[in-house]
């Protein structure tokens, strides 16, 4: 579950039990200088964790309106998603409509990144410039920058 805010979303979820007890955390922030979202998933990801975390990153992504997108995945432990959950999200609307932006998925682990592929490779259509690399660094080369500046979406 998530809360809403009277300043905004929240740019934290955790839950008490998506499935079977899996705790996942999620926050959103935002380097305002290269106009880049970035949203880090932490903890046990389930399916449905999942599904939320998208519907809530489409609502930051259009409250900050960005020109490239990085979802990092380094502070994943567990990632239960089925991959027919990967190919529902993969099909789905984009959160940012728009087909030209950069989108980087950091997927540190062999299991991270071949899933992220396969929702690269489901996707293509709709997001062709996402790219998933393992690390922080081919991330911020990919977007040509040297050291981002985030803050939490929840300070502003």
């Amino acid at each position: 579950m998530y809360a809403l805010q009277s300043s905004g979303i929240d740019a934290t979820i955790r839950s008490t039990g998506w499935g079977s007890g899996e705790k996942m955390a999620y926050t959103f922030d935002y380097d305002s200088t290269n106009s880049i979202l970035r949203c880090q998933l932490a903890g046990q990801v389930a399916d449905e964790g999942l599904r939320e975390f998208f519907e809530v990153g489409a609502q930051y992504a259009q409250r900050t309106q960005p020109s490239a997108g990085v979802v990092d995945l380094s502070e994943v432990t567990s990632f239960e998603v089925s991959a027919e959950t990967i190919r529902q999200i993969a099909k789905s609307e984009p959160v940012v409509s728009d087909p030209d932006p950069q989108r980087i998925v950091i997927a540190p682990t062999p299991h991270l990144f071949g899933m992220m592929r396969m929702f690269a490779t489901q996707g293509e259509e709709t997001r062709p410039n996402l790219h998933v690399v393992r690390t922080k660094q081919e991330a911020w080369a990919i977007l040509v920058v040297q050291d981002p500046q985030f803050q939490n979406l929840e300070d502003q």
